[in-house]
């Protein structure tokens, strides 16, 4: 048996990156900030995100930078040939299938921030 999921709680570090494909596809790129309880640094740890479909429409018209979201879905890697050194690369993202927008309305509008309000809409 194996298993590949990722659940994250953490503050969208920019606006979201959509783009709109001739056949109706829609691809939203974002990164999270998340703290990690243990560590005793202030500094986050930096996750990439993809969002296709409904998830990415949303991000695209609901998520601002510094929005409070949850997602989860699955580990993936990125892989590429450097053009200059030619060695292989990759990158780990997050292949998001769940969204939810977390905060209150204000949050999410680019008000305050006033943390986590206990509800959330699903996406």
């Amino acid at each position: 048996m194996s298993l590949n999921t990722v659940t994250l709680v953490g503050r969208v570090g920019g606006d979201p990156d959509v783009k709109y494909f001739e056949s109706g596809a829609v691809k939203c790129s974002l990164t999270l900030a998340v703290k990690r309880i243990s560590r005793n640094s202030d500094e986050p740890d930096w996750f990439n995100l993809e969002l296709w479909g409904k998830p990415a429409e949303t991000a695209a018209n609901y998520v601002k930078k510094g929005g409070l979201i949850g997602v989860s879905g699955a580990l993936k890697f990125d892989t590429w040939q450097d053009r200059n050194t030619g060695v292989n690369r990759s990158k780990p993202i997050v292949k998001v299938d769940r969204l939810e927008l977390l905060g209150s309305r204000r949050d999410n509008e680019g008000g305050g921030e006033s943390g986590y309000s206990g509800g959330g809409e699903e996406f």
